[in-house]
C-alpha cells in the first residue's frame, strides 16, 4: 500500500517565509481548496492519505515534505534551515514513528526535505540556502549502513534541489539546468523544462503518474511527448508561498 502523508493548510499560510519570490496576497481559503484537490488526485492514482490536522500558528506546515527523509528502512527527521518552520517537527515525527524507526538532523546540521532527491539507492542533496554541509554530512553517515549513496548537488536560484530537477520516471528527470547541472545526473534521460517556464520542474512522482501544476502547459507537453502519464492539479495559490507538488506530501510503502 502506498501511504501519502500530508497536512492541511494552516490559516495562517500568508505569513509563511519567502526566499526567492516576492511576498503577495495568498487566500487561505483557496490554498486550502487547492490542497484538497491534490489530496484527491493522490487518491486517484493509488494512495491512501493520512491528513494531518492544521498547525495554525505554523505558516509553511502545509509542506510536509521538508520535515523529513523517508526511505522504506528509516526515517529521516531533518532540522529545517528556516528557524520558524523546526516546531512542526513534532507532530511529523509522531504520525512517522507509525511507520518506520526514526533518526534525526542534530545542530549545528540544517536539512529541508525539498533538497532530498532519491533514486534507487542515491541520494541527490542540493547545497542550498536551508540544507547545509553539515546536515548533508549527517545524512550520509545515517543512510551509509544502510547502502545508500548521498552526493551534494549545487544548485542556484532556486530555494530547494526540487525545484531544479525531479523524478519524473524509473530513469528519467524533469529539469532546469539553469538552476543544476545536468552532469550531476549522468546515466539518467532529462526532459528540460520549457524556457518559458522556468518554474517547472517539481514534479511528483507515484507509480506511474506524475502529479503536476495546471500553470506549466508547455513543460507537461514535453513530458507527455516523451511518454509521461501526467495529471494535473491547480496549484497556483500554494506556488505563492514557493511551495510545488512535491512539498505537499510525503509518500511512503
Amino acid at each position: 500500500m502506498v501511504v501519502a502523508i500530508t497536512r492541511k493548510v494552516a490559516p495562517s499560510i500568508a505569513r509563511c517565509e519567502l526566499t526567492r519570490l516576492d511576498r503577495v496576497g495568498i487566500n487561505p481559503v483557496r490554498a486550502a481548496r487547492q490542497h484538497e484537490a491534490y489530496c484527491r488526485i493522490l487518491v486517484d492514482v493509488g494512495c491512501s492519505v493520512v491528513s494531518l490536522p492544521a498547525e495554525p500558528d505554523l505558516p509553511d506546515s502545509v509542506f510536509v515534505e521538508d520535515g523529513a527523509v523517508v526511505l522504506d528502512e528509516i526515517a529521516v527527521m531533518t532540522r529545517p534551515g528556516a528557524r520558524s518552520r523546526r516546531p512542526e517537527i513534532a507532530t511529523l515525527q509522531e504520525e512517522l514513528q507509525r511507520h518506520r524507526p526514526i533518526m534525526s538532523i542534530t545542530a549545528d546540521g540544517t536539512l529541508d526535505g525539498g533538497d532530498v532527491l532519491q533514486a534507487g539507492r542515491r541520494l541527490w542533496v542540493g547545497r542550498s540556502g536551508r540544507s547545509n554541509a553539515e546536515g548533508i554530512r549527517q545524512l550520509g553517515e545515517i543512510l551509509a549502513p544502510l547502502g545508500y549513496t548521498v552526493l551534494p548537488v549545487d544548485v542556484q536560484d532556486c530555494l530547494h534541489l526540487k525545484t531544479a530537477v525531479t523524478l519524473i520516471g524509473p530513469d528519467t528527470f524533469l529539469i532546469n539546468p539553469a538552476m543544476v547541472e545536468p552532469g550531476f545526473f549522468a546515466g539518467f534521460k532529462t526532459v528540460e523544462v520549457d524556457r518559458s517556464e522556468p518554474m517547472g520542474a517539481n514534479a511528483l512522482l507515484i507509480g506511474d503518474a506524475v502529479i503536476y501544476p495546471e500553470a506549466f502547459p508547455a513543460t507537461r507537453l514535453r513530458m507527455e511527448q516523451a511518454g509521461v502519464n501526467v495529471r494535473t492539479v491547480p496549484a497556483d495559490e500554494l506556488a505563492k508561498a514557493e511551495g510545488g507538488v512535491t512539498c505537499c506530501s510525503i509518500v511512503l510503502r
